[in-house]
């Protein structure tokens, strides 16, 4: 597990030894003490990672930057999944599960205000973007496909919007409610932090070949007002595939359904 220091990463190591894995547990600053039955710290671009993948059967890849502004963004995302997927793959990993994102299709840091050209979102909509963290996401999708393809090793690029539970959940329902128009990039998404160990968890084992790209989101939006009107003021040019009715998320999870067999459940309205 990589960026296993991170609040993600350390809540996937918790689901996955309660689930009676074991783990290795990386990061670029040290995990915390204790969090998995071995940690590693390092940078993915810049050592060897023959001891890092020695001897596991699958990889989860979270590590990266996970903004626009850092002037690294780019080179580190798409450079430590690269190195890291590819010693995996000469090791004999059997699984790989990349943690993308949303951003991938390149609504949600669009400098330019992008909007969707279809709704519910699908994992073959087009790219839209402008920013280097999306295509950093993206460009990390095709690195995870080129590896699959090519080791013939089950892959799954999980698209993740915002993860959150509790407190750091409640802040952010607390900032969409205060600027409806910053977060149209991000469709108004989330997801629990409870349903994204489970989809992690999902991914590692579900029945698969080849590499799929999956969205995960939650079934409901952040915003207090129904979707079809956040639709029509914000994304007008969007044409929609089905109607969604009151506060359905514009996102498709129908390929986590049937692929991963996991359809997230936690909702912040009955919390």
């Amino acid at each position: 597990m990589t960026g296993a220091a991170g609040m993600l990463g350390r809540a996937v190591v918790a689901g996955l030894l309660a689930s009676g894995h074991s783990v290795r547990a990386h990061d670029r600053t040290p995990p915390p003490a204790g969090i998995a039955d071995d940690t590693v710290t390092g940078d993915l671009r810049d050592t060897s990672l023959d001891g890092l993948v020695a001897g596991i059967d699958a990889v989860v890849h979270a590590a990266a930057i996970p903004a626009p502004v850092e002037p690294d963004v780019f080179d580190n995302n798409v450079g430590s999944a690269f190195h890291l997927l590819e010693a995996a793959a000469t090791a004999g990993v059997r699984r790989i599960v990349y943690v993308s994102s949303l951003s991938a299709v390149g609504l949600a840091w669009s400098g330019r205000g992008a909007s969707p050209v279809r709704l519910p979102l699908t994992e073959d909509h087009p790219y839209v973007g402008d920013d280097p963290y999306g295509l950093s996401k993206r460009v990390g999708e095709l690195v995870t496909a080129t590896v699959s393809n090519r080791c013939r090793i089950p892959a799954v690029s999980l698209r993740l919007p915002f993860i959150g539970t509790g407190a750091r959940l409640r802040h952010h329902l607390d900032h969409v409610a205060a600027d409806l128009g910053g977060h149209r990039g991000d469709l108004w998404s989330w997801l629990d932090t409870r349903d994204a160990v489970s989809a992690v968890a999902a991914a590692l084992t579900a029945p698969l070949e080849g590499h799929a790209v999956v969205n995960v989101a939650a079934p409901d939006t952040t915003a207090t007002l129904p979707t079809a009107r956040l639709l029509a003021e914000y994304h007008p040019s969007a044409m929609l595939a089905e109607t969604l009715e009151g506060y359905a998320v514009p996102v498709s999870t129908h390929l986590c359904r049937e692929l991963l067999g996991f359809t997230p459940v936690h909702t912040w309205r009955s919390s």
